[in-house]
């Protein structure tokens, strides 16, 4: 459990109207249009981009991209293209005190899981309430850090979202670091991972996380797309959050780790587009 908890600490870094129509433009740029959105979450002000098809009558159907540890809404830009010819508005965002990076709030000693799950709440309630939003289908999309954080929200929101894909989810965030500080005394007052300073409260919060309890509290559809060479976020927990979820399947790619090169992002974009086309 320790090796474990090691290995995650050195991976973390690597983050009734009509429906919309499939788009088929050759250049993205003709077809969809980028905009910066700011979400107020209480006193927080997330930043983000939104990317949305262009051409399409009704109501669009939306996918929200969460980021892993230390990332930005700049790794969610690569699910733009594929999404928006499904004919889906994309959003990407920067977590509040979830990177040194972030445009939302950069001070990581603040970073807090149930703090990030609170900010993607927020966003699927405000896409909710937009009124070209087709409320019935947002689909949440979350890797590594990100991935844990979408499946709670999931969990918390069950009628909500429609469906949730998690990419190399580490849902093993609560027990490797309980298995690093076993003791509240053991947790010092600043954690660092590759120079990321994080406070205290991150690991006093995530002891108290139960997520196999939580996540089969959400009964849609889920896919989950994770490499077998993953030396942070083990197979066995994948496998078992399937068996746990009432609708899921697990998409193994071989000899991919945690962080995808290009090939094994394209097989992952792929079976995305498989299980959204379903919907």
């Amino acid at each position: 459990m320790k090796t474990r908890s090691l290995l995650f600490a050195l991976g973390m870094v690597l983050c009734t109207s009509l429906l919309a129509q499939p788009l088929s433009a050759s250049d993205n740029k003709s077809v969809a249009k980028e905009d910066t959105l700011w979400i107020r979450n209480g006193d927080r002000h997330l930043f983000g981009l939104i990317s949305r098809p262009q051409y399409v009558q009704g109501k669009m159907p939306v996918a929200i991209i969460a980021h892993g540890f230390n990332g930005t809404h700049h790794f969610g830009r690569n699910y733009f293209e594929t999404l928006n010819r499904l004919g889906y508005q994309v959003y990407t965002f920067d977590f509040a005190c979830g990177s040194v990076n972030s445009r939302s709030d950069n001070n990581t000693m603040n970073m807090s899981i149930l703090d990030e799950q609170s900010d993607l709440e927020a966003i699927v309630r405000y896409f909710k309430q937009q009124p070209d939003v087709d409320a019935s289908r947002i689909v949440l999309i979350g890797e590594s850090q990100g991935g844990l954080v979408s499946a709670l929200t999931a969990a918390s929101m069950p009628k909500d979202i429609s469906r949730t894909i998690l990419i190399f989810p580490a849902l093993c965030i609560p027990d490797n670091w309980t298995a690093r500080y076993p003791n509240l005394s053991d947790i010092p007052d600043t954690t660092r991972l590759w120079n990321v300073p994080m406070g205290r409260r991150f690991f006093t919060e995530v002891r108290d996380i139960n997520v196999f309890k939580r996540i089969g509290k959400y009964k849609r559809p889920v896919l989950i797309v994770q490499g077998d060479k993953d030396p942070v976020v083990s197979m066995k927990d994948s496998e078992r959050a399937v068996k746990i979820y009432k609708d899921a399947r697990l998409h193994v790619i071989p000899g991919a780790g945690h962080g995808f090169k290009p090939k094994e992002f394209e097989e992952s974009l792929q079976q995305i587009t498989l299980f959204l086309k379903e919907d």
